[in-house]
């Protein structure tokens, strides 16, 4: 009598499932999944998660069940069997500017964590992950980058453009009309008017805020079907794309693709100078950063940093230019982004989920005649990429910058220093704070917060009041969504005794974009001898979790143990030892 039962050999396509379903012993198992729909032929299928992040509370997600199907039937056409299971998602428009925004980064580990629990509990062949606001992207990338089993991820596309008049609108004007408002430029019923056309239907926020610029990445780093991200949330097209990505995943579950094929140095490296070149959020860097360390890359922030000295911005997109993802989708999408770069050897040619190499994708490109979305390589709209990272006094683990919507290498100001978001967006509005001004923001990075909340309030309101002579460093971060000559992620950050939480209302900060400085005219030295860090805010439960746990913004803010050492660039090292 056998006493054991081995583990059975698994069947072509069915790695790792079988040890659910296969053998005398996995009765029971079987009868659950028999009663969940599964069949004696369907034992010997892969089984695909589709995890979801749909939700009824964003446009962001609320069509994500309806993508769901269209992937579910690729998935049963290409002989898969498809098991769907949802995951929590946080909405950064809804949050911004509330204590609720503490939870939006914080909600990227939870996603990635529960997409891992559920495929790894039933030991799953692949994963589609369908995913929508900003933290999803990130997060489903980390989770398949973590677990290196076949996976992809499908994003649910932009929204469409709202329309005032004849103008085409995004969200962006709505947070600006909300300053334009507070200096009484405008009126309840403008307001009102903004707010009601900003967002049309079903889709993620429409310019090149965060959320487009990670579907973008995802695409160019080849774990995303190229393609299948650019196509708007409300297009008919939507629904081949989505059958497209059930077939393909089952197509990598029998070739044993793994998700690290795809998720390599080379193709980091690539996804960094797409966001660079398409003029992308400077949450990039944190997201690029956190995935590579998933995967156990060696690629970090100054490498996202080079992307954007080779790479000049070419799209003229929001929040810095004119137009929005669906009229780049319009204009050749991606693809044509894609074949530009190839086209100037800034990118190099690495594997895609399509099966197809990255260059191959991207030499199927078409620009639509006469399209003034997509620049060239030697008539760029921008010399320098999107952003970059600076050191120096005030963030010695450095800052990221961003440099679209404005031509501003060099600020002076005196410091005008808040220990919150809400306080900073108050004196804005009561117009304590002005043209000249360096605001300061701090105690909202990662463990200050906790949860390093974005401050597209406050840029916005800046921006609606007509304040441009400004200059804005924060621990936390800024939504893809700002603009203007603000510097976000400074670390170390003021909570864990970052320089920044030394600075004092009145201190002359200057900011060194060419040198890649930020100092402060003061002796921080002197100044921390007698300094008593202030005691952090309360926290509970998986905040006080993640405050716990959280790593510096320089190292992508994981919460996986040991994360690697930030990167710092030699020469700036070299000039932090000459001063001291």
């Amino acid at each position: 009598m056998t006493t054991q039962d081995p583990t059975p050999e698994p069947k072509a396509g069915n790695r790792r499932s079988a040890v659910v379903t296969q053998g005398p012993n996995r009765a029971a198992a079987r009868s659950y999944l028999r009663a969940a729909g599964m069949r004696d032929a369907d034992f010997d299928k892969p089984m695909i998660a589709i995890v979801n992040t749909w939700s009824t509370i964003t446009p962001c997600n609320m069509h994500l069940n309806r993508l769901a199907n269209d992937v579910r039937a690729g998935i049963i056409a290409a002989g898969g069997w498809p098991v769907d299971f949802n995951t929590v998602m946080v909405t950064d428009g809804i949050s911004m500017g509330t204590p609720g925004m503490k939870a939006s980064l914080i909600s990227r580990e939870v996603v990635a964590d529960s997409i891992e629990l559920a495929v790894e509990g039933h030991q799953l062949d692949g994963v589609v992950c369908i995913v929508g606001c900003d933290k999803t992207i990130p997060a489903a990338a980390m989770a398949l980058a973590r677990m290196d089993i076949p996976g992809l991820v499908y994003y649910g596309g932009t929204i469409m453009p709202g329309v005032i008049g004849s103008k085409e609108v995004s969200v962006q004007e709505v947070f600006e009309a909300i300053g334009a408002h507070g200096a009484g430029t405008i009126d309840d019923e403008q307001l009102k008017m903004v707010e009601s056309a900003v967002c049309p239907g079903a889709g993620a926020c429409g310019g090149q805020f965060t959320a487009n610029t990670m579907a973008m990445a995802l695409a160019v780093m080849g774990i995303s079907p190229m393609g299948a991200n650019d196509v708007p949330a409300v297009d008919p097209a939507k629904a081949a794309e989505g059958e497209r990505c059930g077939r393909l995943i089952v197509e990598r579950v029998f070739a044993g693709d793994s998700a690290r094929k795809y998720i390599t140095r080379a193709s980091l490296k690539n996804a960094a100078v797409a966001v660079s070149a398409s003029g992308g959020s400077t949450n990039a860097v944190m997201h690029l950063t956190a995935i590579a360390i998933e995967a156990g890359v060696d690629f970090g922030v100054e490498d996202c940093h080079q992307a954007c000295v080779e790479a000049p911005v070419i799209c003229d997109l929001k929040p810095g230019g004119r137009f929005l993802a669906s009229h780049l989708y319009a204009a050749g999408g991606t693809r044509l982004v894609t074949q530009r770069l190839a086209e100037a050897g800034k990118i190099i040619n690495t594997p895609t989920v399509s099966g197809r190499s990255l260059f191959a994708e991207a030499a199927e490109a078409e620009e639509t005649p006469g399209q003034v979305v997509v620049a060239t390589i030697d008539q760029p709209i921008m010399e320098r990429g999107s952003y970059a990272v600076i050191y120096g006094d005030v963030a010695p683990e450095g800052a990221i910058i961003k440099l679209t919507g404005h031509k501003v290498d060099r600020f002076e100001g005196p410091a005008c220093v808040f220990d919150s978001e809400e306080d900073a967006f108050h004196a804005v509005q009561d117009g304590s704070v002005g043209e000249g001004d360096v605001i300061i923001i701090r105690y909202e990075g990662p463990k200050g917060g906790p949860g390093m909340r974005e401050m597209l309030q406050v840029t916005a309101a800046l921006k609606g009041r007509g304040i441009s002579d400004v200059a804005l460093l924060t621990d936390g971060r800024f939504s893809g969504a700002s603009y203007g000559f603000v510097a976000g992620h400074v670390s170390p950050e003021a909570a864990v005794g970052g320089p920044i939480g030394l600075i004092r209302d009145g201190d002359r900060i200057t900011i060194d974009v060419t040198n890649r400085r930020i100092d402060v005219a003061a002796d921080l030295a002197a100044r921390r001898k007698d300094f008593v860090l202030p005691p952090m805010a309360p926290a509970h439960g998986v905040f006080a979790k993640y405050r716990a746990s959280v790593a510096s913004a320089s190292q992508g803010a994981v919460t996986i143990p040991n994360p690697p050492q930030a990167q710092t660039p030699a020469s700036i090292t070299a000039k932090e030892t000459e001063k001291a």
